[in-house]
Protein backbone atom coordinates (compact mmCIF):
# COMPACT_ATOMS: atom_id res chain seq x y z
CA UNK A 1 0.00 0.00 0.00
CA UNK A 2 1.07 3.64 -0.86
CA UNK A 3 2.57 5.55 2.29
CA UNK A 4 0.77 8.60 1.40
CA UNK A 5 -2.24 8.95 -0.85
CA UNK A 6 -2.88 11.24 -4.08
CA UNK A 7 -3.27 14.58 -2.71
CA UNK A 8 0.05 13.71 -0.46
CA UNK A 9 2.02 12.94 -3.02
CA UNK A 10 1.00 15.93 -5.62
CA UNK A 11 1.54 18.63 -2.24
CA UNK A 12 4.99 16.93 -2.12
CA UNK A 13 5.98 17.47 -6.18
CA UNK A 14 4.13 20.97 -5.92
CA UNK A 15 6.36 22.20 -2.43
CA UNK A 16 10.05 21.01 -3.96
CA UNK A 17 9.44 21.48 -8.11
CA UNK A 18 11.51 18.27 -8.96
CA UNK A 19 11.50 14.71 -8.51
CA UNK A 20 14.41 12.68 -9.31
CA UNK A 21 14.38 10.07 -12.15
CA UNK A 22 16.89 7.09 -11.34
CA UNK A 23 17.28 3.23 -11.60
CA UNK A 24 20.06 1.04 -11.24
CA UNK A 25 20.00 -2.66 -10.77
CA UNK A 26 22.28 -2.78 -7.52
CA UNK A 27 19.70 -2.62 -4.40
CA UNK A 28 22.37 -0.76 -2.47
CA UNK A 29 22.86 2.02 -5.05
CA UNK A 30 19.63 2.73 -5.47
CA UNK A 31 19.08 3.17 -1.86
CA UNK A 32 21.90 5.38 -1.52
CA UNK A 33 21.04 7.30 -4.20
CA UNK A 34 17.53 7.79 -2.49
CA UNK A 35 19.15 8.79 1.06
CA UNK A 36 21.61 11.36 -1.11
CA UNK A 37 18.27 13.08 -2.73
CA UNK A 38 16.46 12.89 0.40
CA UNK A 39 18.93 14.79 1.97
CA UNK A 40 19.13 16.99 -0.38
CA UNK A 41 15.69 18.16 0.13
CA UNK A 42 14.14 15.76 -2.23
CA UNK A 43 10.19 14.66 -1.31
CA UNK A 44 9.23 13.04 -4.28
CA UNK A 45 11.18 10.27 -6.49
CA UNK A 46 11.04 8.14 -9.22
CA UNK A 47 12.67 4.65 -9.62
CA UNK A 48 11.91 3.70 -13.44
CA UNK A 49 10.93 0.10 -13.97
CA UNK A 50 13.79 -0.80 -16.56
CA UNK A 51 15.65 -3.16 -15.88
CA UNK A 52 15.11 -7.03 -15.55
CA UNK A 53 13.80 -7.63 -11.65
CA UNK A 54 13.22 -4.10 -11.53
CA UNK A 55 10.40 -4.42 -9.44
CA UNK A 56 12.45 -6.38 -7.16
CA UNK A 57 14.59 -3.88 -6.56
CA UNK A 58 12.00 -1.45 -6.09
CA UNK A 59 10.57 -3.46 -3.34
CA UNK A 60 13.64 -3.68 -1.56
CA UNK A 61 13.81 0.51 -1.71
CA UNK A 62 10.36 1.14 -0.84
CA UNK A 63 11.44 -0.99 2.55
CA UNK A 64 14.42 1.20 3.41
CA UNK A 65 12.66 4.37 2.48
CA UNK A 66 10.26 4.22 4.80
CA UNK A 67 12.79 3.83 7.79
CA UNK A 68 15.74 6.17 6.13
CA UNK A 69 13.57 8.83 4.42
CA UNK A 70 10.21 8.33 6.51
CA UNK A 71 8.67 12.03 4.27
CA UNK A 72 9.88 10.62 0.76
CA UNK A 73 7.06 9.08 -1.94
CA UNK A 74 8.40 6.95 -4.18
CA UNK A 75 7.14 6.18 -7.22
CA UNK A 76 7.37 4.32 -10.24
CA UNK A 77 8.04 5.63 -14.00
CA UNK A 78 8.73 3.84 -17.48
CA UNK A 79 5.38 2.05 -16.89
CA UNK A 80 3.37 1.30 -20.57
CA UNK A 81 0.77 -1.10 -19.33
CA UNK A 82 -1.92 -1.57 -16.51
CA UNK A 83 -0.08 -4.89 -15.43
CA UNK A 84 2.91 -3.63 -14.71
CA UNK A 85 0.76 -0.69 -12.80
CA UNK A 86 -0.48 -2.74 -10.51
CA UNK A 87 2.35 -4.91 -9.59
CA UNK A 88 3.82 -1.19 -8.22
CA UNK A 89 0.97 0.06 -6.54
CA UNK A 90 0.96 -3.44 -4.58
CA UNK A 91 4.85 -3.13 -3.84
CA UNK A 92 3.73 -0.03 -2.84
CA UNK A 93 4.31 2.69 -5.30
CA UNK A 94 3.10 6.02 -4.43
CA UNK A 95 2.71 7.12 -7.78
CA UNK A 96 3.14 6.10 -11.47
CA UNK A 97 4.66 7.50 -14.29
CA UNK A 98 4.77 6.83 -17.92
CA UNK A 99 6.40 7.63 -21.29
CA UNK A 100 3.20 7.52 -22.87
CA UNK A 101 -0.62 7.96 -22.05
CA UNK A 102 -2.63 4.48 -21.40
CA UNK A 103 -5.95 4.71 -20.68
CA UNK A 104 -5.71 1.24 -19.03
CA UNK A 105 -3.92 2.32 -16.22
CA UNK A 106 -6.21 5.49 -15.17
CA UNK A 107 -8.39 3.44 -13.38
CA UNK A 108 -5.95 1.36 -12.07
CA UNK A 109 -4.55 3.85 -10.19
CA UNK A 110 -7.65 5.64 -9.23
CA UNK A 111 -8.82 2.85 -7.50
CA UNK A 112 -6.57 3.07 -5.05
CA UNK A 113 -5.95 6.96 -4.85
CA UNK A 114 -2.72 6.38 -6.77
CA UNK A 115 -1.33 9.61 -9.09
CA UNK A 116 -0.66 8.61 -12.61
CA UNK A 117 0.95 11.15 -14.80
CA UNK A 118 1.21 10.05 -18.14
CA UNK A 119 3.70 11.34 -20.73
CA UNK A 120 1.45 13.49 -23.42
CA UNK A 121 2.76 15.30 -26.56
CA UNK A 122 -0.43 17.09 -27.79
CA UNK A 123 -3.06 19.58 -26.40
CA UNK A 124 -5.85 16.89 -26.93
CA UNK A 125 -3.66 13.86 -25.41
CA UNK A 126 -3.48 16.28 -22.29
CA UNK A 127 -7.18 17.01 -22.27
CA UNK A 128 -7.84 13.29 -22.41
CA UNK A 129 -5.82 12.32 -19.65
CA UNK A 130 -7.32 14.74 -17.60
CA UNK A 131 -10.92 13.54 -18.18
CA UNK A 132 -9.24 10.04 -16.97
CA UNK A 133 -8.53 11.59 -13.71
CA UNK A 134 -4.73 12.43 -14.27
CA UNK A 135 -4.23 15.35 -12.46
CA UNK A 136 -0.42 15.71 -13.77
CA UNK A 137 0.68 14.96 -17.03
CA UNK A 138 4.32 15.15 -18.07
CA UNK A 139 5.49 16.48 -21.67
CA UNK A 140 8.33 14.07 -22.92
CA UNK A 141 10.56 14.26 -24.19
CA UNK A 142 11.40 17.99 -23.11
CA UNK A 143 13.75 18.67 -24.87
CA UNK A 144 12.18 18.22 -28.55
CA UNK A 145 9.12 20.37 -27.60
CA UNK A 146 10.58 22.67 -25.30
CA UNK A 147 9.64 25.64 -23.03
CA UNK A 148 7.36 27.10 -25.54
CA UNK A 149 4.96 23.92 -25.61
CA UNK A 150 4.34 24.38 -21.67
CA UNK A 151 3.63 27.95 -21.95
CA UNK A 152 1.20 27.71 -25.28
CA UNK A 153 -0.52 24.32 -23.79
CA UNK A 154 -1.39 26.73 -20.30
CA UNK A 155 -2.40 29.50 -22.54
CA UNK A 156 -6.07 28.10 -23.67
CA UNK A 157 -5.77 25.67 -20.45
CA UNK A 158 -4.69 27.27 -17.76
CA UNK A 159 -5.56 24.89 -14.89
CA UNK A 160 -3.36 22.30 -16.24
CA UNK A 161 -0.51 20.52 -14.34
CA UNK A 162 2.81 19.47 -16.02
CA UNK A 163 5.66 17.78 -15.02
CA UNK A 164 8.57 17.83 -18.16
CA UNK A 165 11.06 15.68 -17.88
CA UNK A 166 13.78 14.70 -20.59
CA UNK A 167 16.06 17.59 -21.46
CA UNK A 168 16.12 19.27 -17.78
CA UNK A 169 19.35 19.88 -16.70
CA UNK A 170 20.05 21.17 -12.93
CA UNK A 171 21.57 24.75 -14.26
CA UNK A 172 19.84 28.03 -13.25
CA UNK A 173 19.33 29.07 -16.53
CA UNK A 174 17.42 25.93 -17.65
CA UNK A 175 15.59 25.06 -14.54
CA UNK A 176 14.44 28.94 -15.03
CA UNK A 177 12.93 28.67 -18.29
CA UNK A 178 10.81 25.94 -17.44
CA UNK A 179 9.42 27.28 -14.45
CA UNK A 180 9.15 30.36 -15.91
CA UNK A 181 7.05 28.29 -18.49
CA UNK A 182 4.71 27.54 -16.22
CA UNK A 183 5.58 23.61 -15.29
CA UNK A 184 4.29 22.30 -12.03
CA UNK A 185 7.61 20.53 -11.61
CA UNK A 186 10.42 19.13 -13.55
CA UNK A 187 11.86 15.46 -13.40
CA UNK A 188 15.79 15.25 -13.91
CA UNK A 189 17.77 11.90 -14.17
CA UNK A 190 21.37 11.20 -15.17
CA UNK A 191 22.29 15.44 -15.03
CA UNK A 192 21.52 14.28 -11.11
CA UNK A 193 23.49 11.72 -11.12
CA UNK A 194 26.70 11.16 -13.15
CA UNK A 195 27.93 8.00 -13.78
CA UNK A 196 31.39 8.74 -12.66
CA UNK A 197 30.10 10.06 -9.30
CA UNK A 198 27.52 7.26 -8.39
CA UNK A 199 30.19 4.72 -9.27
CA UNK A 200 32.68 6.54 -7.08
CA UNK A 201 29.96 6.33 -4.25
CA UNK A 202 29.96 10.08 -4.14
CA UNK A 203 26.40 11.12 -2.37
CA UNK A 204 27.53 14.36 -1.29
CA UNK A 205 27.53 15.81 -5.02
CA UNK A 206 24.47 13.88 -5.60
CA UNK A 207 22.71 15.69 -2.30
CA UNK A 208 24.84 19.08 -3.06
CA UNK A 209 23.07 18.93 -7.20
CA UNK A 210 19.16 18.15 -5.58
CA UNK A 211 20.01 21.26 -2.84
CA UNK A 212 21.78 23.79 -5.85
CA UNK A 213 18.79 22.45 -8.30
CA UNK A 214 16.09 22.96 -5.57
CA UNK A 215 16.92 26.53 -4.68
CA UNK A 216 17.22 27.42 -8.49
CA UNK A 217 12.96 26.44 -9.15
CA UNK A 218 12.34 28.30 -5.34
CA UNK A 219 14.09 31.49 -7.04
CA UNK A 220 11.97 31.49 -10.23
CA UNK A 221 9.05 30.55 -8.54
CA UNK A 222 9.14 33.88 -6.48
CA UNK A 223 10.93 35.91 -8.76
Amino acid sequence: MALFDKIAVLNKIRETGMVPVFYDKDVEVAKQVIKACYEGGVRAFEFTNRGDFAHEVFAECVKYAAKECPELALGVGSVVDPATAALYIQLGACFVVGPLFNPEIAPICNRRLVPYCPGCGTVSEVGKAQEMGCDLTKVFPGDVYGPAFVKGLLAPCPWTKVMVTGGVAPTKENLTAWIKAGVFCVGMGSKLFPADRVKAGDWAYVSNMCREALTYIREAREN
